[in-house]
């Protein structure tokens, strides 16, 4: 039962980036695509923005898709993280630490949510994709290998 939890940590964060990217890429679920993610980071001073703006949406959304599968977690969730943490720097943080967009729809959202996916990435990072992955396939595949070079070796 030890891998069912990063199965469920995965499993939410991956679907969370992949809407995220979707957004940004497709212009879907109320996001601005890559014009308006453009203009956004623009404003951020964040440059080249048309071309940083394709790159964050193919980070979060590829990186949510290799989450959801469970297929080089680590990796993805190492530039996710980044991700996070730029946007904690760039977006968030001049709000402080609550989402307050609920109270006051004029202000922004502080860092709360994005130092929880951060928290979620790092845990991943350190413990894996856990069961039902293609991490732990390609794990299994690579030890019976080795077994079977092992038992040839010896001759049995």
């Amino acid at each position: 039962m030890h891998g069912v939890g990063p199965l469920v940590l995965r499993l939410g964060a991956g679907a969370i980036f992949v809407a995220h990217g979707a957004q940004k890429l497709f212009g879907i679920w109320g996001g601005g695509g890559p014009s308006g993610t453009a203009a956004f980071f623009d404003a951020l001073g964040l440059a080249p923005a048309y071309p940083l703006a394709i790159a964050v949406g193919l980070a979060e959304f590829g990186g949510g898709l290799l989450l959801v599968a469970g297929a080089y977690t680590a990796a993805a969730a190492a530039v996710l993280a980044i991700d996070m943490l730029v946007a904690m720097w760039k977006v968030h943080l001049q709000y402080g630490f609550f989402l307050n967009g609920a109270a006051d729809p004029g202000q922004g959202h502080g860092i709360e949510f994005t130092l929880m996916l951060t928290a979620a990435l790092v845990s991943l990072m350190v413990t894996g994709a856990g069961s039902a992955s293609v991490d732990e396939w390609r794990h299994r595949s690579s030890e019976s290998l080795a077994a079977g070079r092992a038992r040839l070796r010896s001759g049995i």
